[in-house]
């Protein structure tokens, strides 16, 4: 018996998840809009293909909740302007 799968829904963004996963989960463009917002180069980096999410967020002096909030956000559509600002916020660690 064959039956169509139902494909799943795409687990929730995690710190865990990669830059490079981030973005293939919108292929739309949202999130290299998003790291434009924010300030960050990380869709550019070598390291994108590894580089876990608050790694990420760390390494440009952001903090990593709510650099992770803004990047969950994607999936409800855009973050609210409260989000991106918070995600901006230097945190004075990193580049």
């Amino acid at each position: 018996m064959t039956g169509s799968a139902v494909p799943a829904a795409p687990a929730r963004v995690r710190g865990s998840t990669t830059i490079t996963e981030l973005l293939r989960r919108h292929p739309d463009g949202s999130a290299l809009r998003l790291l434009a917002a924010i300030g960050v180069p990380c869709a550019y980096c070598g390291g994108a293909l590894r580089e876990p999410i608050t790694l990420a967020a760390r390494r440009h002096g952001r903090d990593p909740g709510s650099f992770l909030r803004a990047c969950q956000a994607l999936d409800d559509g855009w973050p609210a302007e409260d989000l991106l600002a918070a995600a901006r916020r230097r945190t004075g660690e990193g580049a």
